[in-house]
């Protein structure tokens, strides 16, 4: 049991038997109140965010997760597939939404972290950055270059990303899968 000032970030919980992980935390008090400590938490079955104050006086109960290592395989139908790393044979699927919000990032074999409440794999942890291939990109308009100008790009995987004019179609780019934010130019396309 982790007491209301031990829930962390990074850290899993169980409420009312579902898994969270602890985005961030703010322990506080108000006034001449007790103490309590104001969370955002991540709903590991349906990655919705939600913002939970634990008081003094809670303690709840630490998640038991298992984080096993998988190779993305492709999406079809709204489902994105996986296989253990190094088993193709044991394949499992999960919905888009389970993915969340790196999926446009993640392109075929790419290693990512597979996360498994009872046995079960409930999502999966891209890593942070990721090389991709621009697939199109439009030329770098001559003009308003005393700001930081930028353009549209669109990816390899299909996701479309904001870079500087200096990236060109094949050229290879990383980017946070955390943000979707464009990082570094790799190498430069031919």
């Amino acid at each position: 049991m982790l007491s209301y000032n031990e829930i962390l970030p990074g850290t899993f919980i169980v409420l009312d038997g579902v898994p969270y992980e602890v985005l961030s935390s703010r322990v506080f008090r108000k006034q001449q109140n007790k103490p309590v400590n104001a969370a955002k938490l991540r709903n590991l079955m349906t990655g919705k965010v939600v913002e939970r104050t634990f008081h003094s006086s809670e303690s709840v109960e630490e998640a038991e997760v298992e984080k096993k290592k998988a190779t993305f395989l492709y999406r079809h139908r709204g489902t994105a597939w996986f296989c253990e790393a190094g088993n193709p044979k044991a394949r499992f699927s999960l919905s888009e939404e389970a993915v969340g919000s790196a999926l446009p990032y993640l392109k075929e074999g790419t290693e990512v972290d597979a996360v498994a409440f009872n046995d079960v794999v409930i999502g999966v942890r891209p890593p942070i950055k990721v090389a991709l291939t621009v697939s199109e990109a439009p030329p770098a308009v001559r003009g308003n270059t005393a700001q930081n100008a930028t353009k549209q790009v669109t990816l390899e995987t299909g996701a479309v990303l904001t870079v500087p004019l200096f990236i060109q179609q094949g050229d290879v780019v990383r980017v946070n899968t955390e943000t979707g934010t464009y990082v570094e130019r790799v190498a430069k396309g031919t």
